[in-house]
Protein backbone atom coordinates (compact mmCIF):
# COMPACT_ATOMS: atom_id res chain seq x y z
CA UNK A 1 0.00 0.00 0.00
CA UNK A 2 1.24 3.78 -0.84
CA UNK A 3 2.20 5.34 2.69
CA UNK A 4 0.22 8.09 3.83
CA UNK A 5 2.74 10.90 2.63
CA UNK A 6 3.28 9.87 -0.95
CA UNK A 7 -0.42 9.17 -1.25
CA UNK A 8 -1.32 13.03 0.00
CA UNK A 9 1.20 14.16 -2.23
CA UNK A 10 -0.45 12.06 -5.74
CA UNK A 11 -3.55 14.04 -4.33
CA UNK A 12 -2.16 17.44 -4.35
CA UNK A 13 -3.28 17.90 -0.87
CA UNK A 14 -2.10 20.55 1.29
CA UNK A 15 -1.04 18.73 4.35
CA UNK A 16 1.97 18.80 7.42
CA UNK A 17 4.04 16.32 8.58
CA UNK A 18 4.22 15.78 12.10
CA UNK A 19 2.02 19.43 13.38
CA UNK A 20 1.53 20.50 16.12
CA UNK A 21 -2.29 20.94 17.04
CA UNK A 22 -2.04 23.76 19.40
CA UNK A 23 -3.18 26.11 17.28
CA UNK A 24 -5.72 24.26 16.04
CA UNK A 25 -7.75 23.72 19.60
CA UNK A 26 -8.81 26.05 22.40
CA UNK A 27 -7.14 24.34 25.30
CA UNK A 28 -3.89 25.04 23.32
CA UNK A 29 -2.52 21.52 24.08
CA UNK A 30 0.54 20.61 22.26
CA UNK A 31 0.01 17.09 20.65
CA UNK A 32 1.05 16.95 17.16
CA UNK A 33 -0.72 15.21 14.34
CA UNK A 34 1.28 13.01 12.20
CA UNK A 35 -0.53 14.52 9.29
CA UNK A 36 -2.62 17.53 9.37
CA UNK A 37 -4.35 17.80 6.26
CA UNK A 38 -6.38 21.47 5.43
CA UNK A 39 -9.12 20.46 2.94
CA UNK A 40 -10.24 23.46 0.76
CA UNK A 41 -12.90 21.63 -1.84
CA UNK A 42 -15.50 18.80 -1.28
CA UNK A 43 -13.83 17.52 -4.59
CA UNK A 44 -10.53 17.29 -2.18
CA UNK A 45 -12.17 15.79 1.07
CA UNK A 46 -13.96 12.70 -1.07
CA UNK A 47 -10.59 12.23 -2.49
CA UNK A 48 -9.17 12.00 0.47
CA UNK A 49 -11.68 10.31 2.76
CA UNK A 50 -12.23 7.29 -0.21
CA UNK A 51 -8.60 6.44 0.38
CA UNK A 52 -9.27 6.76 4.36
CA UNK A 53 -11.78 4.61 4.54
CA UNK A 54 -10.73 2.31 1.98
CA UNK A 55 -7.50 1.80 4.12
CA UNK A 56 -8.62 1.94 7.45
CA UNK A 57 -6.40 4.98 7.84
CA UNK A 58 -7.05 6.36 11.26
CA UNK A 59 -8.48 9.98 10.77
CA UNK A 60 -9.83 12.73 12.93
CA UNK A 61 -12.05 15.75 11.83
CA UNK A 62 -11.72 19.19 13.58
CA UNK A 63 -13.20 22.26 13.12
CA UNK A 64 -12.75 25.17 15.56
CA UNK A 65 -10.93 22.88 18.52
CA UNK A 66 -13.03 23.19 20.97
CA UNK A 67 -14.67 20.07 22.90
CA UNK A 68 -11.84 18.03 22.00
CA UNK A 69 -9.00 16.91 23.98
CA UNK A 70 -5.46 16.37 22.36
CA UNK A 71 -3.02 13.50 23.74
CA UNK A 72 0.27 14.45 24.63
CA UNK A 73 1.44 11.69 22.68
CA UNK A 74 -0.05 12.73 19.60
CA UNK A 75 -2.45 11.52 16.88
CA UNK A 76 -1.59 8.93 14.46
CA UNK A 77 -3.17 8.89 10.89
CA UNK A 78 -4.28 11.79 9.31
CA UNK A 79 -6.09 14.55 11.24
CA UNK A 80 -8.68 17.06 8.76
CA UNK A 81 -8.97 20.00 9.04
CA UNK A 82 -11.83 21.83 6.76
CA UNK A 83 -10.73 25.09 5.51
CA UNK A 84 -12.07 28.53 4.55
CA UNK A 85 -14.41 27.44 1.79
CA UNK A 86 -16.67 25.70 4.60
CA UNK A 87 -17.50 29.04 6.51
CA UNK A 88 -19.75 30.33 3.95
CA UNK A 89 -23.10 32.13 5.36
CA UNK A 90 -26.13 32.04 3.31
CA UNK A 91 -29.75 33.85 4.13
CA UNK A 92 -32.25 32.94 2.00
CA UNK A 93 -35.48 34.48 3.58
CA UNK A 94 -36.06 32.02 6.77
CA UNK A 95 -33.61 29.55 5.95
CA UNK A 96 -29.91 30.37 6.53
CA UNK A 97 -27.06 27.73 5.54
CA UNK A 98 -23.74 27.32 6.87
CA UNK A 99 -21.05 25.68 6.14
CA UNK A 100 -19.72 23.32 8.76
CA UNK A 101 -16.15 24.99 9.42
CA UNK A 102 -18.32 28.49 10.63
CA UNK A 103 -18.38 29.98 13.26
CA UNK A 104 -21.55 28.86 15.73
CA UNK A 105 -21.16 32.06 17.76
CA UNK A 106 -20.65 34.39 14.11
CA UNK A 107 -23.39 32.39 12.66
CA UNK A 108 -25.81 33.19 15.74
CA UNK A 109 -24.91 36.89 16.00
CA UNK A 110 -25.13 37.09 12.26
CA UNK A 111 -28.69 35.96 11.64
CA UNK A 112 -29.91 38.13 14.52
CA UNK A 113 -28.60 41.19 13.28
CA UNK A 114 -31.39 40.14 9.73
CA UNK A 115 -33.82 39.35 12.31
CA UNK A 116 -34.32 35.71 12.55
CA UNK A 117 -35.10 33.75 15.83
CA UNK A 118 -34.10 30.64 16.77
CA UNK A 119 -30.57 30.60 17.28
CA UNK A 120 -30.16 33.73 19.90
CA UNK A 121 -29.17 30.31 22.72
CA UNK A 122 -25.88 29.65 20.77
CA UNK A 123 -24.63 33.48 21.22
CA UNK A 124 -21.81 31.98 23.67
CA UNK A 125 -21.11 28.60 22.36
CA UNK A 126 -17.88 27.96 20.93
CA UNK A 127 -16.72 25.85 17.77
CA UNK A 128 -17.93 25.18 14.60
CA UNK A 129 -21.20 24.54 12.91
CA UNK A 130 -20.25 21.11 12.20
CA UNK A 131 -19.37 20.36 15.61
CA UNK A 132 -22.42 22.48 17.17
CA UNK A 133 -24.75 19.91 14.92
CA UNK A 134 -22.96 17.01 15.67
CA UNK A 135 -23.08 17.61 19.56
CA UNK A 136 -26.72 19.06 19.23
CA UNK A 137 -25.18 21.62 21.03
CA UNK A 138 -27.51 24.01 23.45
CA UNK A 139 -28.39 26.50 26.22
CA UNK A 140 -31.10 28.34 27.86
CA UNK A 141 -33.65 25.80 27.17
CA UNK A 142 -33.03 25.37 23.41
CA UNK A 143 -30.97 23.26 21.17
CA UNK A 144 -29.76 23.21 17.80
CA UNK A 145 -32.42 20.03 16.58
CA UNK A 146 -35.37 22.41 17.56
CA UNK A 147 -34.03 25.09 14.37
CA UNK A 148 -32.26 22.59 12.41
CA UNK A 149 -33.74 21.97 8.57
CA UNK A 150 -31.28 19.77 7.15
CA UNK A 151 -27.78 19.22 6.60
CA UNK A 152 -25.51 17.97 3.98
CA UNK A 153 -22.91 15.03 4.71
CA UNK A 154 -20.27 13.15 2.90
CA UNK A 155 -21.09 9.56 4.12
CA UNK A 156 -19.16 6.42 4.12
CA UNK A 157 -19.03 6.19 0.48
CA UNK A 158 -18.02 9.52 -0.03
CA UNK A 159 -20.67 10.69 -1.95
CA UNK A 160 -22.89 13.85 -0.58
CA UNK A 161 -25.68 12.83 1.02
CA UNK A 162 -28.78 15.51 2.09
CA UNK A 163 -30.41 14.16 5.66
CA UNK A 164 -33.58 15.86 7.41
CA UNK A 165 -33.71 16.48 11.17
CA UNK A 166 -35.70 13.48 11.61
CA UNK A 167 -33.03 11.24 10.43
CA UNK A 168 -30.63 12.37 12.88
CA UNK A 169 -31.94 11.25 15.93
CA UNK A 170 -31.02 14.32 18.26
CA UNK A 171 -30.99 13.60 21.71
CA UNK A 172 -29.10 15.73 24.63
CA UNK A 173 -25.86 16.51 23.59
CA UNK A 174 -26.18 13.67 21.00
CA UNK A 175 -26.93 12.62 17.32
CA UNK A 176 -26.50 9.70 15.28
CA UNK A 177 -23.78 11.64 13.54
CA UNK A 178 -21.69 10.70 16.57
CA UNK A 179 -21.70 6.64 15.27
CA UNK A 180 -21.81 7.07 11.57
CA UNK A 181 -18.87 7.75 9.35
CA UNK A 182 -20.12 11.17 8.00
CA UNK A 183 -18.54 14.55 7.07
CA UNK A 184 -20.76 17.24 7.89
CA UNK A 185 -20.62 19.93 5.16
CA UNK A 186 -23.41 22.08 5.72
CA UNK A 187 -26.42 22.68 7.97
CA UNK A 188 -29.31 24.40 6.88
CA UNK A 189 -31.74 26.19 9.77
CA UNK A 190 -35.36 26.84 9.69
CA UNK A 191 -35.76 30.27 11.66
CA UNK A 192 -38.80 32.49 12.34
CA UNK A 193 -38.69 36.25 11.08
CA UNK A 194 -39.21 38.76 14.24
CA UNK A 195 -38.31 42.30 15.66
CA UNK A 196 -34.45 42.60 15.07
CA UNK A 197 -34.27 45.01 18.17
CA UNK A 198 -35.25 42.13 20.53
CA UNK A 199 -33.36 39.21 18.90
CA UNK A 200 -30.37 41.63 18.86
CA UNK A 201 -31.24 42.59 22.70
CA UNK A 202 -31.41 38.32 23.65
CA UNK A 203 -28.84 37.13 21.47
CA UNK A 204 -26.36 39.78 23.12
CA UNK A 205 -27.55 39.07 26.52
CA UNK A 206 -27.03 35.63 26.26
CA UNK A 207 -23.68 36.35 24.99
CA UNK A 208 -23.00 38.32 28.11
CA UNK A 209 -24.45 36.05 30.53
CA UNK A 210 -21.73 33.45 29.16
CA UNK A 211 -18.60 36.18 29.76
CA UNK A 212 -19.87 36.67 33.40
CA UNK A 213 -20.53 33.11 34.24
CA UNK A 214 -17.66 30.94 32.14
CA UNK A 215 -14.14 31.61 31.41
CA UNK A 216 -14.56 32.26 27.96
CA UNK A 217 -11.51 34.42 27.56
CA UNK A 218 -9.20 31.51 28.60
CA UNK A 219 -8.02 28.35 27.26
CA UNK A 220 -10.22 25.67 27.58
CA UNK A 221 -12.56 23.23 25.69
CA UNK A 222 -15.95 24.73 27.10
CA UNK A 223 -17.91 22.80 29.30
CA UNK A 224 -16.22 19.30 30.02
CA UNK A 225 -18.98 17.10 31.12
CA UNK A 226 -22.74 16.60 30.44
CA UNK A 227 -24.92 17.88 32.85
CA UNK A 228 -26.53 15.08 34.60
CA UNK A 229 -30.05 16.57 34.70
CA UNK A 230 -32.09 17.92 36.24
CA UNK A 231 -28.29 18.35 38.28
CA UNK A 232 -25.42 20.45 36.94
CA UNK A 233 -22.15 19.66 36.74
CA UNK A 234 -20.85 23.11 37.35
CA UNK A 235 -22.87 23.00 40.61
CA UNK A 236 -22.10 19.60 41.91
CA UNK A 237 -18.29 20.33 41.46
CA UNK A 238 -18.31 23.82 42.75
CA UNK A 239 -19.99 22.00 46.11
CA UNK A 240 -17.10 19.67 46.35
CA UNK A 241 -14.97 23.18 46.60
CA UNK A 242 -13.21 21.98 43.86
CA UNK A 243 -13.28 25.71 41.87
CA UNK A 244 -9.73 26.93 41.73
CA UNK A 245 -7.79 23.29 42.27
CA UNK A 246 -4.93 22.48 40.38
CA UNK A 247 -2.81 20.01 38.85
CA UNK A 248 0.01 20.56 37.05
CA UNK A 249 -0.38 24.12 34.90
CA UNK A 250 -4.69 22.84 34.52
CA UNK A 251 -6.95 24.15 36.66
CA UNK A 252 -10.51 24.11 37.55
CA UNK A 253 -11.71 27.37 36.51
CA UNK A 254 -12.53 30.14 39.71
CA UNK A 255 -15.23 31.48 37.61
CA UNK A 256 -17.25 28.11 36.70
CA UNK A 257 -16.77 24.29 38.41
CA UNK A 258 -17.56 22.41 34.91
CA UNK A 259 -14.79 24.38 32.72
CA UNK A 260 -10.61 23.47 33.18
CA UNK A 261 -8.51 26.24 31.81
CA UNK A 262 -5.08 26.03 30.42
CA UNK A 263 -2.60 28.02 32.51
CA UNK A 264 0.12 27.77 30.19
CA UNK A 265 1.75 24.79 28.01
CA UNK A 266 -0.57 22.56 30.31
CA UNK A 267 -0.27 18.82 29.80
CA UNK A 268 -3.09 16.60 28.29
CA UNK A 269 -2.42 14.62 31.69
CA UNK A 270 -2.93 17.29 33.59
CA UNK A 271 -5.95 17.83 32.15
CA UNK A 272 -7.14 14.11 32.33
CA UNK A 273 -6.43 14.02 35.66
CA UNK A 274 -8.50 16.84 36.79
CA UNK A 275 -11.52 15.24 34.80
CA UNK A 276 -10.76 11.93 36.90
CA UNK A 277 -10.96 14.05 40.30
CA UNK A 278 -14.06 15.74 39.50
CA UNK A 279 -15.60 12.22 38.93
CA UNK A 280 -14.55 10.49 41.38
CA UNK A 281 -15.55 13.31 44.25
CA UNK A 282 -18.69 13.64 42.70
CA UNK A 283 -19.24 9.94 42.64
CA UNK A 284 -18.41 9.70 46.26
CA UNK A 285 -20.08 12.33 47.54
CA UNK A 286 -23.50 12.33 45.17
CA UNK A 287 -23.86 8.75 43.59
CA UNK A 288 -23.35 10.75 40.30
CA UNK A 289 -21.32 9.42 37.32
CA UNK A 290 -20.18 13.00 35.71
CA UNK A 291 -19.33 11.77 31.67
CA UNK A 292 -17.30 14.25 29.45
CA UNK A 293 -18.55 15.92 26.79
CA UNK A 294 -15.07 16.57 25.29
CA UNK A 295 -14.35 14.34 22.97
CA UNK A 296 -10.65 12.54 23.36
CA UNK A 297 -9.00 12.63 20.26
CA UNK A 298 -7.58 9.09 19.85
CA UNK A 299 -5.12 6.85 17.12
CA UNK A 300 -8.39 4.93 16.11
CA UNK A 301 -10.29 5.10 13.42
CA UNK A 302 -12.89 7.91 13.65
CA UNK A 303 -14.14 11.43 13.25
CA UNK A 304 -14.97 14.51 15.74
Amino acid sequence: MTNIKEKLQELNLNFTENASLKRYNTWKLSGNAEFLVHIHSINELSNLYTYILSNNIPYFIIGKGSNILVPDEGIKGIVIRLGKEFESININDNLVTAGAAASFIVLCLNVAKQGLSGLEFGAGIPGSVGGAVTMNAGAHKSDVSKVLKEIKVLDETAQVQTLTNEKLQFSYRKSVIQQEKWVVLEATFELTPANKEDIVKITNDNKEYRLKTQPLKEASCGSVFKNPLPEYSGNLIEKLGLKGHRIGNAQISEKHGNFIVNLGDASSNDVISLIRLAQEKVQEQYGVQLNPEVQFLTTRGKKG
